[in-house]
Parts: structure tokens; C-alpha cells; sequence
């Protein structure tokens, strides 16, 4: 569904501005009005001053002397060149030898060679981002996902970083709770904390987090149980190729996510920087890779349906970043949102970051717009899924030649950068010793052991959204390798505060009870690798070091 009035792009400076207009057609319904979710920190916001007074910056023969922008004339940037791929010749190599060469003058507009500028992009600019690339990414947006609401808006931001701290500041107050996968972005919890916002993790599976345990902990939601924080209001979910975990939502997921949330009414924050990495199927270390999608449809098609897509409510804020697609300098995305939410959103950020590098929005415009359009963008995003695909395929081999499998055990991921390890403690020596470890000093053990041996992977307690506590006292029972399969129940020891160690039950969902019930348990850790940046061949040493740390941690024999 189309964007819900006309984009305006204008090309204002402190004393003019010119303005092209092409209008985009409206339908559909508005989305439900959601003033009850917006803290009184967001509702006390008022519109810039100084921001809003540029408006009249189109007045017919208007003579400006009430502004603050410098003249441009004193950029002392005359020109920038970029050197830019040509679909679909994107390898480094072909750069080099056909990439297209684009300049961006000061006064393009002028000169009637462009509709954006050095004059305009290195100046102030408003609170939605530059008009021109706002336009681009708000198609990009309705081709992709076509929200089914009529009143839909996309704001340029700094990042998706930066988009959450300000819908924190949006949707929580001090004291609150929001929910979010049991293994999350680490900047999610601790944008929040300091604001006094808490994360309730939600447990987990190949699919992400797992809608039923989260209408459990919203229908049995006690605030004299949790601190005095009310039911939650608000989930934080990345739903494709989840940091760390690299689990992907299916589209029955989504749809029974969203359902959950109308019924409890829940505000969904859908950060999904990952994706347009959603790689073809993994079919094996040695066998080919499934060919590309033969068309820009087919390839639309094969991505999973966003959260944004199935948003009849105007209850979806997406967050998109072009970090993991172009570059994460560009400190360059945007949101999606209903018009009251998007109105709210402008109001903090023009008095904070106010809007993207111009240099980065103008850079991102002529490449994407001027010179590759949409069609470009997408044969640029396939070539990213098969570049992405050849690096998990490698990983993946290399996990299957080098670790041992009596202990780790893993699902391939569908998208995203990360390789989620679960390691299976119960066979650690020390647990057949009067010192048995507990959980966090067997990771810590696995990650130093790894270090001295030349690799460095990530702590899978880093990523846990309520802290890595319940690994600091539990102790596994020693036995087979494996854990309890899902909805099995099993055994694990915990040590209390004077030393003593105490056996209680665990589930398959890795929860303890003490005579049925006492708090949770563990009997599994887990790792993160990545395979977004190393080389094929350190991509293979480092997982053989890896395999050769547990083998050693574990007392396995070559």
C-alpha cells in the first residue's frame, strides 16, 4: 500500500529553498491510534522552534534573515567523487575495472544537474532526514513490505542504535519491563538499563523466541513478583537471522507473534538489520549452492514476510539500517511506522542526532537513486545472499570437520552473520570431582582455553537478557552428553550461598525447578561465531582451534 500523501523533496538553504513534488497515491485505513503507549516524556514534546519556522523558507520572494545556517560558500568541499559498482559487476575486482565514477558538485542543483547538493547535504537539515533519500527508502519500503495500513510514514535516523534508545524514550518509563529473546542484542539491554528499564528474556528456539512462553509470562504477569514493573507493553524481537543466535522467524512465527501481541496489546519493535542477508538452503558441505533467484520478483518472494507486512494495526515500528547492507559507517537507516508514532519520533529527533551524515545520505542517494535505482539495489542484495551463503557454507563445513559433536551441537542458519554453538556441559571432568564448575566457570574455562589457543568467539552469557546469574550457581549432573530433548525433564545441581550443592530438575527448555518450585536451571552453554568478515581460510583455522579448545576442555580423545 502506497505511502499516505506526497514526499516533498526540497533543496533549502538559509535563504531559498525549491521544492519538487510528485505525489503518491492514498489507501486504505488509518491505523489504530496508539496515544496509551506513548510515556509522558513523548507526549510532552514540542515541535522545533527553528525547525519549524524553515517551512517558510518557500514563501514566494521571502528574504531570510532569521535563520542560523551557514552560507555554503564557505564549505571548503568543492566536489566528491565515488566510485561505485555496476549491476551486476559488484565484486571488488570489477570496481576496479567498470565501476561507474559519480561526481557530487556543490551547486548540482543549480546547474540543474541533480536534485541534492554538497550546498544542501552539508548543511542543517530536518529532523526527518534528507527528502530525497527519504523518498527512495519509502518506495524501497512499499515494494518490499507494503504495510496494509493507509497512514504509514519512513523517517531517515542514525542507525538503528540510535532508533532504539529514542523508542525507549518513546514507549517505557523508569521501572518498566519490555520483553525480548532470552538471548538478545547486547546494546538492546543496555541502551535500556540505565533508564531503569528491564529486559524480560523470552525462551527460545530454532524459530526464535517461542510465542507460547511469552503468552505465559504475559497472562501470569505479577507485579508484586517482578519489582513492582508492570505487565510489559512493549517487545524488542529481531526476527531475522537473530543477534547472536541466528535463529529466523518463520512466517507462522510472525503471524502468531503478532497475534499475541493485539492480544495483549503490545508495541512490536522490529529491528531487522539482517534482513536481506536471508541466505539459500543449507545442503551440505560438499554439495553446490542452489542458484540464485532468476528474477527481482522471485527474490521478493523468497524472503520471509516482515512483522511490517502483516501490521494491520499500526502497532509495528521497523527499524532498517543500511549498516549490514552498504556499510556501518554510514551510520545511515530508517523507520517505519504510523503517522502519529513517525510524528512523535521527529519530535526527539530533531533535538537530538536531528538526522543522518549528510555526506552519508548524499553518498547513499547518488548510488542508490541516481545510478543503480531499485532494480540495482535488489540485484545488489541477491549478490549479497550468495556472497553471504558461500561464507556460512564454509563455517558450517569447517564445524563439521573440526568439532566434536559428543558435545556441541548446532542449527544452520537461514540468515544473518552468526553461528550459534550450544555446548553440552554434563560430561565436563570436573563434574565427577568434589569442585565441580558451574556454568559460567566452565564458559569462562572454553573461552580463555580458546583465547591461548589463538581463537576468539563470544560468550553466549554476553547476549542473555536478564544477565548471566542463573549460570553463576548451577552445576550440571554429570552424564550423558546431551541434554533432556524439549519437554523432558532432567537433572542439574546448583550451590547455594554457603557452598553446599543441591541437585533440582530441568526441563528441555533448559528451566529448573527444586521440588518443583525453585528458580531456573541450565545444563547447556553456548558461543557465537561469526562469519561475516575473516577470510575463508582463517574462517576454517580458527573452528579447527576452536575444536581442538573443547576437545582439550572436555578431555576428549583426538
Amino acid at each position: 500500500m502506497a505511502p499516505p500523501a506526497a514526499i516533498e523533496i526540497q533543496t533549502m538553504d538559509d535563504t531559498h529553498a525549491a521544492t519538487v513534488i510528485e505525489p503518491l497515491s492514498v489507501n486504505g485505513v488509518p491505523a489504530r491510534r496508539a496515544k496509551d503507549m506513548i510515556n509522558q516524556e513523548s507526549k510532552s514534546r514540542k515541535p522545533s522552534s527553528l525547525k519549524q519556522a524553515s517551512g517558510l523558507l518557500k514563501t514566494p520572494g521571502l528574504i531570510s534573515l532569521g535563520g542560523g545556517l551557514p552560507s555554503s560558500e564557505y564549505f571548503p568541499i568543492e566536489r566528491v567523487d565515488i566510485k561505485i559498482p555496476q549491476p551486476p559487476l559488484f565484486s571488488e575486482h570489477d570496481t576496479v575495472k567498470t565501476g561507474i565514477t559519480v561526481s557530487i558538485g556543490k551547486y548540482d542543483i543549480a546547474h540543474e544537474k541533480s536534485l541534492y547538493d554538497l550546498s544542501v547535504a552539508l548543511n542543517y537539515g530536518q529532523g526527518t532526514g534528507s527528502a530525497q533519500l527519504l523518498r527512495y527508502v519509502t518506495e524501497h519500503t512499499e515494494i518490499v513490505h507494503q504495510p496494509p495500513y493507509a497512514d504509514w510514514q519512513c523517517l531517515l535516523t542514525a542507525g538503528s542504535t540510535s532508533s532504539l534508545d529514542i523508542a525507549y524514550r518513546m514507549f517505557t518509563e523508569r521501572g518498566d519491563a519490555f520483553l525480548t529473546e532470552e538471548y538478545t542484542f547486547c546494546s538492546a539491554i543496555e541502551t535500556a538499563a540505565p533508564m531503569g528499564v528491564r529486559a524480560i528474556g523470552i525462551k527460545m528456539d530454532a524459530e526464535g523466541l517461542i510465542p507460547s512462553e511469552m503468552d505465559h509470562i504475559l497472562s501470569t504477569w505479577d507485579p508484586s513478583a517482578q519489582n513492582g514493573s508492570s505487565k510489559p507493553k512493549l517487545l524488542y524481537t529481531v526476527p531475522t537471522g537473530q543477534n547472536p543466535t541466528g535463529a529466523t522467524q518463520s512466517e507462522k512465527r510472525r503471524r502468531d507473534i503478532y497475534a499475541l501481541c493485539q492480544k495483549h496489546d503490545i508495541y512490536i519493535l522490529e529491528d531487522e538489520p539482517y534482513y536481506f542477508l536471508q541466505m539459500q538452503p543449507y545442503t551440505g558441505a560438499d554439495t553446490p549452492i542452489p542458484p540464485p533467484p532468476a528474477s527481482h520478483a522471485e527474490f521478493l518472494r523468497s524472503i520471509v514476510p516482515s512483522l511490517l507486512s502483516m501490521d494491520t494495526d499500526g502497532r509495528v515500528m521497523r527499524l532498517d539500517s543500511f549498516s549490514k547492507v552498504v556499510a556501518p559507517g554510514s551510520r545511515t537507516g530508517w523507520i517505519t511506522a504510523s503517522a502519529q508514532i513517525a510524528e512523535r519520533f521527529t519530535r526527539h529527533h530533531e533535538v537530538s542526532t536531528q538526522n543522518p551524515s549528510g555526506l552519508s545520505q548524499i553518498i547513499l542517494y547518488k548510488m542508490l537513486d541516481e545510478t543503480w535505482g531499485h532494480g540495482g539495489y535488489l540485484d545488489w542484495l541477491i549478490n549479497l545472499r550468495m556472497e553471504y551463503t558461500k561464507r556460512r557454507d564454509g563455517l558450517l563445513g569447517a564445524c563439521e570437520r573440526y568439532l566434536p559433536r559428543s558435545v556441541v551441537s548446532w542449527d544452520p542458519p537461514m540468515a544473518g552473520m552468526f553461528h550459534w554453538l550450544t555446548i553440552h556441559t554434563r560430561t565436563h571432568p570436573s563434574l565427577r570431582t568434589e569442585r565441580p564448575k558451574t556454568l559460567l566457570e566452565i564458559e569462562e574455562e572454553i573461552f580463555l582455553a580458546g583465547l591461548e589457543r589463538g581463537v576468539l568467539t563470544s560468550r553466549g552469557s554476553w547476549f542473555r537478557a536478564e544477565g548471566s546469574g542463573p549460570l553463576v550457581d548451577t552445576i550440571p549432573v554429570a552424564g550423558s552428553a546431551r541434554a533432556p530433548a524439549c519437554g523432558h525433564r532432567g537433572h542439574a545441581r546448583k550451590r547455594d550461598s554457603t557452598g553446599n550443592v543441591k541437585e533440582v530438575m530441568v526441563n528441555g527448555h533448559g528451566n529448573g525447578t527444586e521440588n518443583g518450585n525453585g528458580e531456573a536451571g541450565e545444563d547447556r552453554i553456548y558461543f557465537r561465531m561469526t562469519f561475516a568478515a575473516a577470510s575463508s581460510e582463517q574462517i576454517t583455522e580458527a573452528t579447527k582451534r576452536f575444536g581442538e579448545t573443547l576437545r582439550v576442555v572436555f578431555a576428549i580423545e583426538q
